[in-house]
């Protein structure tokens, strides 16, 4: 009777890329696991290097099904709980959204293979960690974009941070994917070669250390006292009829118990009425107590303008004076359905509240916020490092607010927290993150958490931030460094390749 090897020979590098994607997920956090992103990676290498391009395809899509299979499914609470779709429906769609995600890593895997053309160090240690960028940088736009599990997040608490602030997380990504080739040149070489690779994974794991020693930026001013309020409103409560009134009296109660803080912040639209119905009422007077506090305070509201009938997700900051940004970056079938015309009935399936925002159209993420500029983005557009860099270098420091109860008790709030730590690293500035049921936190200017509020906790957390000046490189150079290094290794590895075969022939 043949073993359990025999019968699955032929399938098991299939296999094995499918878990290597799998295991990279807990290289994320919750779990935050850095090594075994490195390690798993290396392992999907392996089962790329002797296969032809077809098989790379779909070894690379494997991966991308593991990967996104065991770390985005929670996409379908927001559809099923939330979006008012019935269960299968909701499973069908999100299985629909992770086979298509995966398309990116099949077509990084089909074009290592082609690439792949002198069979010697350039593929793991040029052409692998170029393309895995590259595509993973495609994917962070192309079709508004989908950021989400860039690889670089999984270093955020390793050596390999220091170079956030340098080369953003695509260069995190990039020396990510670097250190997995060559680690599998460390297994699989031997004599000089593997001393090389051994040494130059070395060389790029200490200077990582070392570079997170380096101030980027430097303090402007005194520390300020911030809060973050998070009343745990249940998502299905949020947008009811009955539910306003007691929203409002949850966060007023929880802002009256911090008014000595120089700065409180409420979510993403903690308030569920539009701004001109809350005026009277509710905002005027409270920027009043503010101002007679000596606070300022930065709370989400929806937006109406009453000509136009379009509405905004807003970001109102208050006390001294009043400022107002609008979210610029929608969610994609959560706050606005795009390709309404082609998907017909199928729209009427996504029963989601508010889902018909309009993009603000301000030129710079920025919003002040007493007598500072502050850089500010509402929920998922702190997931575009190009986009949160752009309030930079006036910014002295960061506001994020969310609403991840759209995800339940999952690791996406997890997720999206880590994605708020590389922001403040990158750009050298503090953050302050404010969510309607968590994960909210304060974060330093080097990504460490000041503070947190665990999910699903009413209640507040302060801590001080030291507002900053100066800029990173990442904030001169954006995402150019990690995408112009990966061009050229891919420009190094094409010349080798065809000087090989001149010679050859």
């Amino acid at each position: 009777m043949p073993s359990l090897f025999q019968r699955f020979g032929p399938l098991w590098p299939a296999l094995i890329a499918l878990a290597s994607g799998a295991l990279t997920v807990l290289g994320f956090a919750p779990f935050n696991w850095f090594p075994i992103a490195i390690l798993s990676l290396a392992l999907f290498y392996d089962q790329l290097i002797e296969s032809s391009p077809r098989q790379g395809f779909w070894r690379g899509w494997l991966f991308g099904v593991g990967l996104f299979g065991f770390g985005v499914f929670w996409i379908r609470i927001s559809l099923n709980e939330f979006g008012n779709m019935d269960a299968w429906v909701a499973q069908l769609l999100t299985a629909l959204f992770i086979a298509a995600m995966a398309l990116y890593y099949g077509l990084a895997g089909w074009l290592i293979r082609r690439l792949d053309l002198s069979r010697n160090w350039t593929t793991p240690v040029l052409v692998f960690p170029a393309i895995y960028l590259l595509t993973e940088w495609l994917r962070g736009w192309l079709f508004t974009g989908f950021p989400w599990l860039n690889l670089g997040y999984t270093q955020i608490d390793g050596p390999l941070a220091g170079y956030a602030p340098v080369m953003g997380v695509y260069g995190v990504t990039l020396l990510a994917a670097l250190s997995s080739g060559l680690l599998w040149a460390l297994v699989r070489w031997s004599g000089r070669a593997r001393a090389l690779a051994g040494a130059a994974l070395a060389a790029i794991w200490f200077s990582g250390a070392g570079l997170q020693q380096v101030e980027w930026t430097h303090p402007n001013g005194p520390p300020l006292k911030v809060s973050v309020l998070q009343a745990n409103i249940p998502q299905s409560m949020k947008w009811t009829p009955e539910g306003g009134m007691a929203i409002a009296q949850a966060y007023l109660e929880l802002t009256r118990d911090h008014l000595d803080s120089d700065l409180i912040v409420w979510p993403e639209t903690a308030l569920p009425d539009f701004l001109h119905q809350l005026r009277a009422p509710l905002i005027d007077p409270l920027a009043e107590r503010a101002r007679a506090e000596g606070t300022e305070i930065v709370l989400g509201i929806p937006v109406l303008d009453v000509e136009t009938r379009r509405y905004y997700n807003g970001l109102l900051s208050i006390g001294s004076h009043e400022d107002l940004y609008a979210k610029r970056h929608l969610v994609p079938f959560g706050e606005f359905m795009p390709f309404k015309n082609w998907l017909g009935p199928l729209v009427e399936l996504f029963e989601v509240p508010m889902s018909d925002f309009s993009p603000g159209d301000a030129e710079r993420p920025l919003l002040t916020v007493g007598r500072y500029q502050v850089g500010v983005s509402i929920c998922y557009e702190d997931a575009f490092p190009s986009e949160v860099v752009e309030a930079l270098p006036e910014a002295e420091y960061l506001i994020n607010v969310s609403n991840d109860a759209w995800f339940g008790d999952s690791l996406a709030p997890h997720q999206h927290l880590e994605m708020a730590r590389m922001r403040a690293l990158e750009n050298g500035r503090a953050l302050v993150r404010a969510t309607n049921t968590g994960v909210s936190a304060i974060i330093d200017q080097r990504g460490r958490l000041a503070a947190t509020l665990p999910s699903f906790i009413r209640g507040a957390t302060s801590a001080e931030i030291q507002p900053r000046q100066g800029a990173t490189p990442f904030a001169r150079l954006h995402n150019q460094l990690a995408i112009g290094l990966a061009l050229a290794m891919l420009g190094i590895a094409v010349a080798r390749s065809r000087r090989a075969r001149s010679n050859a022939t």
